[in-house]
């Protein structure tokens, strides 16, 4: 896909032995969605950048997260 070099490069500017920096993640993903908004100024193509990053946000938990706390309830026990 087009867009998998430049994600690449980003992933390797990002992680480190340590973690992932995520005060830079932070900034790259703040840069990409204030500069595709930067013209619009429309709060219809705001509002779906806003529901893009729920999307996300959901995702990411669902299916990196999620299955985590799955794994430490069952070696800990439930609340």
């Amino acid at each position: 896909m087009k867009f998998d070099q430049p994600i690449n490069e980003l992933v390797d500017l990002l992680g480190s032995s340590k973690g992932v920096k995520v005060g830079e993640l932070n900034y790259v993903i703040s840069s990409i969605v204030w500069e595709l908004f930067r013209d619009k100024y429309c709060y219809a193509e705001g509002n779906a950048i806003v529901g893009v990053l729920e999307c996300v946000k959901q995702e990411f938990y669902r299916r990196q997260l999620a299955p985590l706390e799955d794994q430490k309830q069952e070696e800990n026990g439930d609340l």
